[in-house]
């Protein structure tokens, strides 16, 4: 077996340690911590377009997509990246919440939709009332990382054999 065939069936297998966990699991506390982050939770309503928050700037909170498609966006060494999307069920901006408390990109509404945002106060009382929830989410924010990781490391090989017909395509055709 060739080793980029060993690579392709090994993946699934990785895919499958790093899937996210549900949120009704993930947000899971008792009473007291729950009712705290339900009570404070706000819902925001989000056109298309808008920007929710933008990188840099302070995290208001733990933000819980409800509805719509929203895009992460952000500039690294003056060049603009497009991280992803987000969805119903993602939780977003983990790094900025259970961080430094700066978001580390920007977040806008790609189709109209809301989110649930459980402000950042309100999360740090619920981590210090139920230390397990911040280790929780930290799992699910190195699970992300992983994803993240995994996903870049499955599209570099399709890239490189992409790049090296293009090459050899171009030096054939320079040869005619």
């Amino acid at each position: 077996m060739k080793g980029s065939d060993m690579e392709t069936k090994a993946r699934p297998a990785r895919l499958d340690t790093v899937a996210a966990r549900p949120l009704a699991e993930l947000l899971d506390c008792p009473p007291a911590a729950g009712r705290l982050l339900g009570s404070s939770a706000e819902t925001i309503i989000v056109e298309a377009g808008n920007i929710i928050f933008r990188q840099g700037d302070a995290c208001r909170g733990l933000y819980v997509v409800v509805s719509g498609t929203f895009l992460r966006r952000m500039l690294r060494m003056n060049v603009r990246l497009t991280l992803g999307t987000a969805r119903s069920g993602d939780l977003v901006e983990l790094a900025a919440a259970l961080g430094g408390g700066i978001h580390t990109y920007t977040l806008s509404g790609q189709t109209s939709g809301s989110l649930l945002m459980l402000p950042i106060e309100d999360l740090r009382r619920a981590f210090q009332a139920y230390p397990p929830l911040r280790m929780r989410l930290l799992e699910e924010l190195a699970r992300e990382v992983s994803r993240a990781y995994l996903a870049a490391n499955i599209a570099r090989p399709a890239l490189r054999q992409r790049r090296a017909q293009e090459s050899g395509s171009s030096t054939a055709f320079a040869s005619r």
